[in-house]
């Protein structure tokens, strides 16, 4: 049976935590749209291949707390834009949101309930893994290299975070690091409809 999703659904989770994957795969199983918020603005980015110098100078010169600060400044600075797409939404249309900017202190600002939000998370050796296989990190010289790890320094410790700000206010978490889109899917569709 497809499960019946009539609300705005959001995914939360560091990068390469699973996040498209998983909106990807909610949307093929209910045919809710989805929306990334990557595709409404973004923090410097993902160092990889094609970086602008001051990409590449964030990362390369900012301490690991000073990175991690700034990527929440950038998600404050998000938060009202989020919230007027997703209070743009029809009743009972629908729709799956995921992205990075998403924080769990942020939804019941935005009149999302807890049971309508599902924090992805993963343990760290899968996240560097994920990190240096998608940036081809072996293939880089140093500088760059350098840069990539202060990005990954960056997800793991908003990994943690995520994880524990959704756990206090009651979120359902869901470990990705050895299971496929699909089963994390139908685990969502359940947890928000209730079946």
């Amino acid at each position: 049976m497809i499960p019946n999703v009539t609300q705005r659904v959001l995914l939360l989770g560091t990068s390469h935590v699973g996040k498209s994957s998983c909106a990807k795969a909610l949307t093929d199983l209910t045919g809710v749209a989805t929306l990334s918020t990557d595709t409404l603005g973004r923090h410097p980015g993902r160092p990889w291949t094609g970086v602008p110098q001051p990409v590449l100078e964030f990362y390369q010169s900012m301490s690991p707390g000073a990175a991690h600060w700034f990527l929440q400044v950038h998600h404050h600075n998000m938060r009202p834009v989020i919230g007027h797409v997703i209070n743009s939404v029809s009743v009972g249309a629908g729709l799956v949101m995921e992205g990075a900017a998403l924080r769990p202190e942020y939804l019941e600002g935005w009149g999302i309930p807890p049971k309508s939000a599902v924090c992805l998370y993963a343990d760290a050796n899968t996240l560097k893994t994920r990190m240096r296989e998608n940036s081809e990190y072996a293939t880089h010289a140093p500088d760059m290299r350098m840069a990539i790890d202060a990005f990954i320094q960056r997800s793991l410790t908003e990994n943690d975070v995520l994880a524990e700000a959704s756990a206090r206010r009651g979120l359902c978490l869901l470990d990705t690091t050895d299971t496929d889109p699909r089963s994390i899917a139908g685990r969502i569709a359940e947890q928000v409809t209730g079946g």
